[in-house]
């Protein structure tokens, strides 16, 4: 399950380049590392992206927290660039970098007008393959971490959801754990430990370089050779495949987590195993979701906040791994309505698992996932996370018209097949409150 049980895709002996779609094309160097970029002549800018194939799951729990240390870490300095230089480098031009760290994988990016591209190509490669992990910049981003994990948890809304997957998957597991590891592990983490992460996992054959945006794509091949020539990430290797499923991911037996906090408003998050990302029935789950929590006009937000004003948000929502997927409701309200909330929450997840969806709820749910996904293309760094992420998670690119063709190919039979039995699954409660360990009784 974790990227080094990963088993190889192809084993190129030289640079070998082909078309996916029009306007796609993909590169795999001979170190592995694969480069996929999209062509939008009509666009004066271009998103980069350099994505890691490791994440949060891939740590030991002694090590939890290593992934996001190390999305902090690379933009600290280089052999040849401050932190300075590779903020303002990039500053200069108007452009912005970032990254972000999630349970699967690590993304660090650019977005820069298009001439500028050669630079950020330069910038993020440099930070990615040469960063030097100062013992200084280790302490420092150290406290900075800390400070994150403690403003995380003045945040009731965001906490909820981690108190919930700790209690789907348990605390210590690799989907069970924190991204941004705990005070626990993050304050004893040493430099030497967080160079071997860098240094074993941050490999060419786990890392997937995409760009979107006015380029050409074989000028993109040739200026990310020429940053990696020479460095770690230029060593001969396999591309990686996509991340094993053989082994599926356990769910531990139904529970209510309560954590208590003085907050004004209660936040709840009931739910269940959901689907892998590979179960052909992600499709029907899309529109199930839409239709039971996904706007306005969802089932969910019209029963609690429209008809009754017990909550000001209530959604549903989906997250999907390789050997695993969650399914959850999440709703924030006043203490005193947290029961009655709940209830009702309950109660529509049963009708619709006993009922299922109607026609109408069924076009309207397939309209909301079309133009969810094709509304989510309309900039270079969407497109740009569209190649990643086809291409790490699902070794494969599924067109724009495919997708849609698949969402239109969803039958109401499938979905109120999917309700049926998603939705009548053992459920887990997550709590955040002013509440103590012996609340919600009924949930037990």
């Amino acid at each position: 399950m974790t990227a080094s049980n990963r088993g190889p895709a192809e084993r190129p002996a030289r640079v070998v380049t082909r078309t996916l779609q029009d306007g796609v094309r993909r590169t795999v160097l001979p170190s592995g590392l694969r480069i996929l970029t999209e062509a939008i002549p009509t666009t004066r800018s271009a998103a980069l992206g350099v994505w890691v194939g490791v994440g949060s799951r891939d740590e030991t729990p002694a090590l939890s927290g290593a992934s996001h240390f190390l999305e902090h870490l690379l933009f600290k300095g280089t052999e040849k660039r401050t932190a300075l230089d590779i903020s303002s480098q990039i500053e200069a031009v108007g452009g912005e970098t970032n990254a972000f760290t999630t349970k699967e994988y690590t993304c660090y990016y650019a977005r820069v007008l298009d001439a500028d591209l050669p630079l950020a190509v330069d910038v993020l490669c440099d930070a990615v393959a040469n960063s030097v992990l100062a013992p200084a910049d280790v302490e420092t981003e150290r406290g900075v971490i800390l400070e994150e994990i403690a403003m995380h948890d003045d945040e009731p809304g965001d906490e909820v959801h981690d108190v919930f997957t700790e209690a789907l998957f348990g605390a210590g597991t690799p989907l069970g754990r924190l991204i941004s590891g705990t005070e626990a592990t993050i304050a004893p983490m040493s430099r030497a430990q967080i160079n071997r992460f860098y240094r074993t996992r941050y490999r060419a054959p786990e890392i997937v370089v995409t760009a979107a945006g006015n380029l050409d794509h074989g000028k993109v091949v040739r200026l990310i050779r020429a940053a990696l020539a020479g460095t770690p990430l230029d060593t001969p290797g396999s591309p990686a495949g996509a991340r094993s499923a053989a082994k599926k991911q356990k769910v531990k037996p139904p529970t209510t987590a309560v954590r208590h906090r003085d907050t004004e408003q209660a936040h709840l998050v009931l739910g269940c195993e959901g689907l892998g990302r590979d179960d052909d029935r992600r499709f029907a789950l899309g529109v199930l979701n839409n239709v039971l929590g996904g706007g306005m006009s969802s089932r969910l937000f019209q029963e609690i906040r429209e008809k009754r004003g017990l909550a000001y948000s209530v959604y549903s929502y989906g997250s999907q791994y390789a050997d695993a997927g969650v399914f959850a409701v999440y709703a924030g309200c006043a203490p005193g309505k947290a029961e009655e909330v709940l209830a009702l929450i309950r109660a529509e997840l049963a009708v619709v698992a006993a009922e299922g969806i109607s026609a109408g709820e069924l076009a309207r749910g397939k309209g909301m996932a079309k133009g969810t996904y094709v509304l989510g293309l309309e900039d270079t760094g969407s497109r740009m996370s569209r190649l990643a992420k086809s291409e790490l998670l699902y070794g494969d690119m599924m067109g724009v018209d495919e997708l849609l063709a698949r969402v239109d190919a969803v039958r109401l039979d499938e979905v109120n097949a999917l309700a049926a039995e998603l939705l009548t699954r053992p459920m887990s409660l997550a709590v955040v409150g002013p509440f103590d360990d012996g609340a919600f009784p009924s949930a037990r």
